[in-house]
């Protein structure tokens, strides 16, 4: 590959592992840890369905790189348009890769082969490559026969639902390092009352952190009800 580098890419400063809460997933964060310190497996494939963290690890991969002075790179291939695979040029430089919903360039040819190629150049370097995907590499739509071989090398893991009181767990958890407490009952009454898939509550406490500081006043219940009636009125429903 000729020697191009991939442009960079933005650390989310608050998706580290210690911004992350393992629950069920105790193993996977272990697994990921031993990968990028070099006590692991070179591939991870990481799957499940969206909104569980999948992206969170994935950059959480990239900090601890980036302190044990390893070069690093992240990319979210489901963008509005995929790019050139150009991209990839250069890219084997690096100590680890982590590619995001990598089911997005299923079924393209250029970007199945130039993946294919760039697969073996990292994997011959003994370099890291981290992958998420919303299914197990088998159910993917790769048409090219030795990507999907390669794709199913490595350790595969799979990203548990959450039960109800992992999710309230999760929340207070988030919530205290946003520096501000939830109570348990609060968390419940959102989870009924807002949304359960996490991506739309990590959304809902910055806003209700907002809420706190400028009444003054804790996330109780009936106060939830009143932040939440005041978004469903602004918002016409």
């Amino acid at each position: 590959m000729a020697q191009q580098l991939p442009v960079d890419f933005e650390f989310r400063a608050n998706q580290t592992f210690n911004d992350f809460f393992p629950g069920t997933h105790c193993e996977i964060v272990t697994h990921l840890q031993q990968c990028i310190a070099g006590q692991g497996e070179l591939q991870i494939f990481l799957w499940g369905q969206s909104g569980m963290g999948k992206t969170h690890l994935l950059q959480a991969c990239c900090h601890q790189a980036q302190q044990q002075n390893l070069s690093s790179f992240y990319f979210d291939l489901a963008q509005a348009n995929l790019p050139a695979p150009a991209l990839l040029r250069g890219l084997d430089q690096y100590d680890v890769v982590c590619f995001d919903n990598i089911e997005a360039l299923a079924g393209n040819a250029i970007w199945e082969k130039a993946f294919f190629n760039f697969f073996n150049l990292q994997r011959d370097l003994g370099h890291k490559l981290i992958l998420s995907a919303c299914s197990p590499p088998n159910e993917l739509a790769i048409q090219l026969p030795d990507l999907k071989t390669r794709l199913n090398w490595g350790l595969t893991l799979k990203m548990q639902l959450l039960i109800d009181s992992d999710k309230i767990a999760t929340l207070i958890f988030k919530a205290k390092k946003m520096g501000f407490e939830i109570a348990p009952q609060a968390g419940r009454f959102l989870l009924i009352h807002y949304a359960r898939d996490l991506s739309s509550l990590w959304a809902l406490l910055e806003k209700l952190d907002k809420a706190s500081l400028a009444a003054k006043r804790k996330l109780t219940v009936p106060f939830l009800k009143q932040i939440l009636d005041q978004e469903r009125n602004n918002n016409g429903e």
